[in-house]
């Protein structure tokens, strides 16, 4: 009578294992899903921030061939075709972004970006326009900015440049943008003043210094500024400044700026060597 009753017993605790079992790997496949999840999204930050950029834009082509609806992928490819210079495709992948369901008016600024880089400027306008007034961003505004420079909308662009530079702990390239908009509108002292600004925000902006170079030149001011530049940096300043000169029609001041700019720099400095032979040959002759 026993044997039955034992049998029993056995067969439920063999279900209670085998539950235990079943609920023990869900448990650790749950745990390592998890883990993947975490480890999946460490390295689309690294793809998107540290890899080549054509690798990163191989990697997020096979996740989303993998996952098409999950948008970070999505994001993840967009901003690498951005990061790769691959400017139509970038357009396309953030289009495919912004028409998701779960899109943001982040994703919709990040459109208007592409289309700017692809010189599609009155379209990255209209979608600036569609995003309401209350998304306030650095780069919404930088791009707004931008915008209406190449509208020569210039009240506006100083408006939005300086909102753009209210939004950011990292000012200095978009104090150099500024500066260039005010020197492309031959405001040069504003263009100067903003491109020094810059520097003191980023020494090793080489791009400031050289506009600031252009902004004294078109004034006569043929002084290097006390500024931190290494010795080839030096050198290029000196031949901005000379062919500057030389086009203000002060020559002989730009011929000895490209003399000095071929003395001071550390190796043969070919373009200057060759401005120089060939304003030397055009006085001969």
């Amino acid at each position: 009578m026993r044997h039955p009753i034992l049998l029993t017993l056995c067969v439920t605790g063999a279900f209670a294992l085998s539950a235990c079992d079943k609920k023990s790997t869900e448990d650790v496949d749950r745990a390592f899903q998890d883990v993947n999840v975490i480890d999946e999204s460490n390295l689309n930050d690294v793809m998107l921030s540290a890899a080549d950029p054509n690798e990163a834009v191989a990697y997020f082509q096979r996740a989303t061939a993998q996952d098409s609806d999950r948008i970070d992928l999505q994001r993840g490819l967009a901003a690498s075709l951005v990061r790769a210079k691959r400017t139509t495709e970038s357009v396309s992948a953030w289009r495919k972004v912004t028409a998701h369901e779960d899109a943001t008016n982040a994703d919709r600024v990040n459109l208007a970006d592409a289309l700017i880089r692809n010189n599609d400027w009155a379209e990255a306008d209209k979608i600036l326009d569609s995003i309401p007034p209350t998304f306030e961003t650095f780069k919404r505004y930088r791009l707004e900015a931008m915008i209406a420079d190449s509208n020569q909308e210039w009240e506006k662009a100083d408006s939005f440049y300086e909102i753009a530079v209210g939004l950011t702990t990292r000012p200095a390239a978009v104090m150099n943008n500024w500066g260039y908009s005010k020197l492309t509108r031959g405001d040069f002292p504003g263009a100067e003043r903003l491109f020094s600004d810059a520097i003191r925000q980023d020494k090793s902006l080489f791009t400031a210094k050289n506009n600031l170079i252009l902004a004294r030149g078109a004034q006569g001011n043929y002084a290097l500024p006390v500024i931190d530049t290494t010795q080839i940096e030096r050198a290029q300043l000196l031949y901005t400044l000379g062919l500057s000169a030389i086009k203000q029609g002060d020559t002989a001041i730009g011929k000895g700026l490209l003399r000095d700019a071929i003395d001071t720099h550390p190796q043969h400095f070919e373009a200057a060597v060759r401005s120089l032979r060939a304003l030397e040959e055009n006085v001969a002759n």
